[in-house]
Parts: structure tokens; sequence; C-alpha cells
């Protein structure tokens, strides 16, 4: 079946009508991506084949875009008959993609082999094809502003169940355009869910995948000082995106709950680590909230917090979500807040609001969806 686009007001397709890219129930089978790329050398070994097969088969994969293993002309007929014995390329299914009429972001819905949901986005500006992966079902940390956390947390998201949502976002580019960047900033705690994590961008970075480059991945997290440990441990080139949203202990366990646990204090410390580990500046997301967090006085605070950090703040204007009682910043309060930071010393630049007329927020689509169902 071919693509079809839906607009923002459409109704959720019927799952026998769906757009889809090759969908297959598992059916006792594995999803491909699932393995790294040592793994599915290994298993190639074991079926008698060589195994440099394994990058054919993953240049096919993510290079020529097939997504049957028939398709795969120079893998031995032998060889593509166990692949489709044992493994499966897209275990999920599009159920809703929306395409912004104001700035060509694309958004899907993908519906999950369990029947689970999940979003992903791909944005495009210039020469920069940048896509959003989600990392869970759900979300556990509770920001209050936060459509992906409204019907809590239900499961981590697989290696190839990530790896799946970069190969549909990427069926949606032109034939000579390619991902340039990849940000997790999607559905879920991305270091919640961290080893996963880790396999699929290695795998994105590994021969036969996208040649991705560490420094054109971003991962955003709420603030786990330990799993931030565990990621400067990795020692890969990161970028890393710490959401703050607010400059003090109290406001901040108000609007992310879990910081109570926590700490400012030792997100910040973890943070610093970081820098010091990787030598990538950390990045620190502040969604700006209309007369919650957004007066001159959090300004000053959050400048100060930052003061002597080698930080850069980008800060967010909120996306209203049905449900929530937060909304958009008045854009004046937005230039003087981005005017003290900056008179502090901090570096600061407002994100550009992408894909406002297609439930751009985390989880907004996904509520949408489920509630109509």
């Amino acid at each position: 079946m071919k693509m079809m686009t839906t607009d923002a007001n459409s109704k959720l397709l019927p799952l026998t009508d769906a757009v889809t890219s090759s969908p297959a129930p598992l059916d006792g089978k594995r999803l491909l991506n699932d393995l790294t790329r040592k793994e599915l050398e290994v298993w190639c070994v074991a079926q008698g084949a060589q195994k440099f097969r394994a990058d054919q088969i993953r240049r096919w994969i993510y290079g020529k875009r097939v997504n049957d293993f028939e398709a795969m002309t120079d893998v031995p007929a032998p060889l593509r008959r166990q692949l489709a014995e044992q493994f499966v390329i897209f275990s999920s299914r599009i159920v809703r993609r929306q395409t912004s009429q104001i700035d060509g972001t694309e958004k899907l819905l993908l519906r999950l082999h369990d029947g689970e949901h999940v979003e992903c986005v791909l944005m495009k500006e210039d020469d920069r094809r940048t896509i959003c992966l989600s990392t869970q079902v759900g979300c556990g940390m509770g920001c209050v502003f936060c459509a992906s956390g409204l019907q809590g947390f239900t499961r981590n998201l697989s290696t190839g169940e990530i790896l799946e949502q970069v190969l549909h976002l990427d069926r949606l580019l032109p034939p000579l355009e390619r991902i340039t960047n990849v940000v997790v900033m999607g559905m879920g705690e991305p270091l919640a869910n961290l080893p996963n994590l880790l396999r699929a961008l290695e795998s994105l970075e590994e021969k036969g995948g996208l040649g991705m480059s560490t420094r054109r991945i971003t991962i955003s997290t709420v603030g786990l000082p330990e799993k931030i440990r565990d990621l400067a441990k990795v020692d890969k080139s990161y970028n890393l995106a710490v959401s703050l949203h607010a400059p003090n202990e109290e406001l901040r366990s108000e609007l992310v709950p879990m910081n109570a646990k926590v700490g400012l204090e030792r997100v910040l410390q973890a943070a610093d680590e970081y820098f010091e580990l990787t030598g990538r500046r950390v990045t620190y997301e502040y969604c700006v909230l209309r007369d919650r967090n957004d007066s001159a006085a959090e300004a000053r605070q959050l400048a100060a917090l930052l003061r002597g950090r080698n930080a850069h703040v980008n800060l967010i204007p909120m996306n209203a979500v049905s449900g929530l009682p937060y909304t958009d910043p008045f854009a004046e309060r937005v230039r003087e807040f981005t005017q003290i930071l900056e008179q502090g010393g901090v570096t600061t630049t407002v994100r550009k609001r992408k894909g406002a007329d297609i439930d751009a927020a985390c989880g907004q689509l996904r509520l949408r969806a489920e509630a109509e169902a």
C-alpha cells in the first residue's frame, strides 16, 4: 500500500487500512535490528555464510532502503531464505502520518507489535534532516507539562524498535537525501533505557548503518546523575541535553517531580563531570511556561546557576497540550528572559517551533489516537 498523508484533524486510520512499511507480526521471529552488527556477523557464520554478508544485509536496509529480504539480490538465495524464516525488518506499522503545512515537519505514530504506540519525527531545515526518536512507551518521569507521561510508563523499547523509527523516517526522504542528525528527545527517558539505546546508536554509527558521527547525535535526559555518569564512561562524543526547566529546587520539584529525590545540585555535578570526561558542552533545556517559570527573577536565578559552566541554554516555548494547565509564553517575555541570560554570560538560543499544526509536542499524537480508538 502506498503512503497516505493525514492532516491534524483526521481520524486514526483503522489498522486494516493503515499506512505501512512492510510490517509483519513477529510470529516467533526476531526483529533483525535487535542484533548488533557483530551479532549479525555471528549469525551469518552460523548459517554457513561469510561474516561480510552482515554488512551487505545492513547496506540493503539502511543504504538502499529495501523492506524485504528477497530484494537483497547480492545476498545468496539460501541466506535470504534463512533471514525470512527467522527475522522481520519491520514489526511496527505507521497508523498516522502528519505533515506540517508550515515547515514540512513530519510526524509518525507507530503501532508496535504488541499494540502499543510511539511517536517519531522528521524535521527539515536547509541542509539538515534531523530525526527525533522515542526510547520508551510512555514515561515515568512525571514532568507536569509533558504529554508523554500522562498515561505513565509502560515499557522500554528494544534496540530494534528504536532503530525501526529510523528506518520509517528515512524512507520518507527522497532518494538522494539522508538523515544528518539524530536527537533522542521523543517519548520516554532515554537514560532509563540506556543499554538498548547505546546498542541502537552503535548500530547507526557502524559500517552498513548510517555512518553517523557521534557528534551529530544528541541525547536528552531529565537528569539521572548515575546514568549521566554511565553515559560519560562510554567514551563517545554524544551531545548531552539536560531538561532543567527551573532554576531552583522548589520549582523544579514541582515541574519535574523526580527532582525531589535527586536534587538539582546532583544533576549539575553529573553534567559537569560529563563535560570534563567528554569535552562536550552540555545543553540545558528550559521549557518556558507562561507565568510559571518565565519571570525576570527566574532568568537571573538561572544565569547565576550556570555562570562559570561551559553551558548552553536552549529555551523551548511551551507547546500547549490539551488537558494540561500550561501554555506558551508571550514572545516579549521570552526575549527578556534570553537577554538576561546572555547578559549573565550564558549562551542562549530559542528553539524554533516545529510542526505546531501537527500535535508536535511529545506524546500528543499518541494521546489523541488512543482517545479516538
